[in-house]
């Protein structure tokens, strides 16, 4: 017995048409959100939004964003959507001022959020959401005093001395070609490991240790890590059902494992680094007796968390700027040799001695480290989720509460209104006169606001100290795979050179040094 028509065939050929036709209307129901707001929006195609690229992986979410920001010139604000959800991006810096610092009240939480049962993930200090994040963060904060940051620095000195002598044994006297983005990944890990978990793991020479293959398990760009990614940071609807983990499966089983080993041992040894691992006993043995804690609590995942989020974010965000460093002063010939007289001459007057006072105040080394973070954000957008309706300054448009709100951070940094010439590598766009000149909240490589970068200080610590011990003996020029242009890939979720980074790695003659 046929249901519709006499026919089996047409009846199964009218469901599937209704069922599709049904889905489609489902999913548009919210395509013309924003232009019915009266904003500009980019047709979306229908089940996708304007999400295609990224989820084919044409596109890296950064250049996703960028390109909106790029196609809505002239404009402060602009729509789009990633599926059928719609989503908001700002493109004035004084809109950006109110989200990220005087209206922070409503959008203190990230857009950004996995699934509740990834603790590693859901609970770390860059994802957590209100109030447990306010909690964790004034909990953490004493590590990145100037007299705690010093102490740590004294253990990134044995990283720096063993880099020195990596290199001295890779025979450079005549030039080889290293791998950049490689060798600063072994340097930070090892660094990172020192100073979150008093650990030497020896990367640079033994590249198969397990804390530098599991960094790169954190961030290899596959598709399967990248719509783990995209799926956290844009649809975090689906974590659950996708089973998607912030840190990937294998990578949170290690850290748990080392956290615990490290945690046990230490309060076995009384030993004390004044380290992250010192602060986190500190703080389980004062407070988890309070169980929880505003949807956190000091004990278990929650607590391997903050060690967890330190070592994957200290170790890549690090890497990545001081690979791309060296990459721009490879081409640039010119910056490099007044970079490298900068810290020869500061090291002669200080007898020799890198120390933290001289790294953190070379300020030629800090344009030249500023105009790599402009050019190359690590993570190189915003995201954050109205917590309540809000009404957008100087306007009449109300952005409803849950309303995901992105920023650009590569658009802006890029933009020629804010910085002429956006591909030309100019450090001297951050001398004082300059910065000066600038818009505010047009450049903010570790955020703004309350929920700047809690490491910002250790990042650029690390990055600085690396580049200060490889550029004061040995020059990086460009080789036959040098990628130029620089080619991001598209499966990297933070900024990653396709093919990597390659260059020449000469040692330099005690004339050119003296």
């Amino acid at each position: 017995m046929t249901l519709l028509t006499p026919h089996w065939c047409l009846d199964g050929i009218l469901i599937c048409a209704s069922l599709i036709f049904a889905a489609y209307i489902y999913a548009t129901r919210k395509f013309k959100y924003w232009a019915k707001k009266g904003i500009m929006e980019i047709p979306p195609t229908p089940f996708l939004g304007n999400f295609t690229d990224c989820l084919l992986f044409k596109k890296s979410p950064a250049e996703f964003l960028k390109d909106l920001h790029d196609r809505s010139k002239g404009l402060r604000y602009m729509g789009f959507y990633v599926l059928d959800k719609p989503f908001f991006l700002i493109r004035d810096p004084e809109v950006i001022k109110h989200v990220l610092v005087k209206d922070f009240h409503v959008f203190s939480d990230r857009h950004i959020s996995p699934d509740v049962s990834d603790r590693l993930g859901y609970t770390n200090v860059f994802s957590m959401k209100n109030p447990g994040w306010k909690i964790i963060r004034s909990k953490l904060s004493p590590l990145f005093t100037s007299g705690r940051l010093k102490k740590l620095f004294e253990s990134m000195l044995q990283v720096a001395d063993d880099l020195d002598q990596f290199l001295e044994n890779s025979n450079l006297g005549a030039g080889k070609i290293i791998e950049m983005k490689d060798l600063c990944a072994n340097v930070t890990t090892d660094m990172i490991a020192s100073t979150s978990f008093g650990l030497r793991v020896n990367s640079l020479n033994d590249p198969k240790a397990p804390f530098r293959e599991q960094g790169r398990e954190m961030f290899k760009s596959t598709v399967f890590r990248g719509m783990e990614f995209l799926i956290i940071f844009f649809l975090p609807a689906f974590t659950k059902i996708t089973g998607a983990k912030f840190f990937g499966k294998e990578t949170s089983k290690f850290l748990r494992t080392v956290f615990w080993d490290v945690i046990d041992e230490r309060i076995k040894s009384g030993e004390k680094r004044h380290d992250l691992i010192d602060l986190l006993i500190e703080l389980r043995q004062k407070y988890e007796a309070e169980g929880d804690l505003g949807g956190f609590q000091f004990s278990g995942d929650d607590l391997v968390s903050q060690a967890a989020g330190f070592f994957t974010a200290g170790f890549e965000t690090s890497s990545t700027t001081m690979s791309f460093t060296l990459y721009e002063v490879a081409v640039n010939m010119d910056i490099q040799k007044t970079l490298r007289k900068e810290i020869l001459e500061a090291l002669q007057e200080n007898d020799g001695k890198i120390t933290y006072d001289m790294v953190m105040t070379l300020p030629y080394l800090d344009m030249v480290v500023s105009e790599t973070m402009r050019k190359y954000p690590p993570l190189a957008f915003l995201d954050r989720v109205a917590g309540a309706d809000y009404k957008v300054p100087n306007s009449d448009l109300v952005l409803k509460k849950g309303t995901p709100v992105y920023i650009s951070m590569l658009g802006l940094h890029t933009d020629p209104e804010y910085f002429p010439d956006p591909e030309k590598y100019d450090p001297t766009r951050f001398n004082e006169e300059n910065k000066q000149k600038r818009t505010p909240f047009t450049y903010f490589p570790f955020g703004d606001g309350p929920r700047i970068c809690i490491g910002m200080r250790l990042g650029l610590m690390q990055s600085k100290l690396g580049l200060v011990q490889l550029l004061s003996k040995y020059e990086v020029l460009p080789c036959e795979d040098t990628p130029i242009p620089l080619v991001l890939d598209t499966k990297g979720f933070t900024t990653t050179s396709l093919g990597g980074l390659p260059l020449r790695v000469r040692k330099l003659t005690a004339k050119e040094t003296g």
